[in-house]
C-alpha cells in the first residue's frame, strides 16, 4: 500500500491530473442506454464536478450512444483549459442496448470523429483502445491492428495520447511495442484484484491505471467488512473503497460516477479519508477470500 497523499497528482500523458476524477458513463439512460431521466441533473453534476475542481473526466460516445458527450459538451464547453478529457473507441451499442465489438479500422476512426464532433474539439486528449474478444472481461488475442489504427489517428493529429482498456498483461506489452501507452483502464476493486501484478507493473513504468467498477458496478459488491469499517470510520462504503484504491498505489486514477451532486460531493470527499492499517488489513482479506472463492 502507498502512503502518497490522495491529493497529489498523477501524470496522464502530458498533463497532471488530481487522482479524484469523475466517470461519465451514469449520465445516460438505465443500461448506459438512451437519455438521462433527468437532463438538468446530468448538467448540475458536470459543472459541479468541475466547480468542485474535477479536472479528468472519463466518458464514450457509445454510451448512450452519444448521450454522456453532448452533455458534457452542453454543461462544459469552452472547456477549462486544466481539463482533461477521457474517451473511449473499440465498442458500439446495438438496438437493444447490446454491447457489440467495433474496432475495425473503418469503424475506429469514425469513432474518433464522432468524439470529436460531440464533444466540439479538435483533438481528443486521451483515447482508450477498449478490446473487445470478451465484453465481459479481458481475453488474450493480439491487439497490434486496431492499436496500429489508433496510432494513425494519433499520427494525423486527432488523438494526443492513448491507453487501453479491457487488456491482459500481455496487451499491455504488446502495445507498448506498438505506441506510448499513457493509461490502463480495467476492472478492479477490493474485491476483484486479478490486476494486481499489472498495477505494480505499471506504476514502476509511471503509467496511470484507471480502475472501474469500484464498489462492482453492475453486480455490487456484499462486504460486511467493507459496511464494517465503513461504519468505524464515519464513512460510506463507497467512500472506503475508493480510499482503499487511493492508498493502493499512486499510479491509481479514480473515475466513480454519479447522476447526483450529492453523491459526487460525497464521492470526492473520499480524497481526504485516511485508511488506517487494521482497517487496510482488514480490506485486504476481502480480496484474499474473494480470490479462493
Amino acid at each position: 500500500m502507498s502512503n502518497v497523499a490522495a491529493s497529489a497528482g498523477y501524470t496522464l500523458g502530458d498533463r497532471t491530473v488530481k487522482r479524484l476524477g469523475y466517470g461519465a458513463m451514469q449520465l445516460a439512460g438505465p443500461g448506459v442506454f438512451g437519455p438521462p431521466r433527468d437532463r438538468e441533473a446530468a448538467l448540475a453534476v458536470l459543472r459541479a464536478a468541475v466547480e468542485a475542481g474535477v479536472d479528468h473526466i472519463d466518458t464514450s460516445d457509445f454510451y448512450g450512444p452519444h448521450i454522456t458527450n453532448a452533455l458534457i459538451r452542453e454543461a462544459l464547453s469552452p472547456y477549462p483549459e486544466t481539463l482533461t478529457i477521457v474517451t473511449k473507441i473499440g465498442a458500439r451499442r446495438g438496438p437493444d442496448g447490446s454491447w457489440l465489438p467495433a474496432f475495425a479500422p473503418a469503424e475506429l476512426a469514425e469513432a474518433v470523429h464522432d468524439n470529436l464532433r460531440n464533444l466540439g474539439l479538435d483533438v481528443l486528449d486521451v483515447v482508450n483502445l477498449r478490446i473487445m474478444f470478451d465484453v465481459h472481461g479481458p481475453a488474450e488475442g493480439s491487439i497490434e491492428a486496431p492499436l496500429a489504427a489508433l496510432a494513425e489517428l494519433q499520427h494525423q493529429g486527432k488523438v494526443r495520447h492513448i491507453g487501453l482498456s479491457n487488456v491482459t498483461a500481455r496487451q499491455v506489452a504488446e502495445g507498448r511495442a506498438i505506441c506510448p501507452i499513457v493509461c490502463v483502464q480495467n476492472q478492479y476493486n477490493v474485491a476483484h484484484r486479478a490486476d494486481d501484478a499489472l498495477i505494480d507493473a505499471l506504476a514502476a513504468e509511471r503509467i496511470a491505471y484507471v480502475p472501474f467498477f469500484p464498489l462492482g458496478g453492475f453486480n455490487p459488491l456484499q462486504s460486511s467488512t467493507l459496511s464494517e469499517v465503513a461504519k468505524q470510520l464515519d464513512a460510506t462504503p463507497m467512500q472506503v473503497a475508493l480510499a482503499w484504491l487511493l492508498q493502493r498505489s499512486p499510479n491509481i486514477l479514480l473515475i466513480p460516477g454519479t447522476s447526483s451532486v450529492a453523491h459526487l460531493r460525497e464521492n470526492l470527499a473520499a480524497a481526504s479519508l485516511r485508511l488506517p492499517d487494521d482497517a487496510l488489513a482488514a480490506l485486504d482479506r476481502i480480496g484474499a477470500q474473494a480470490a479462493q472463492d
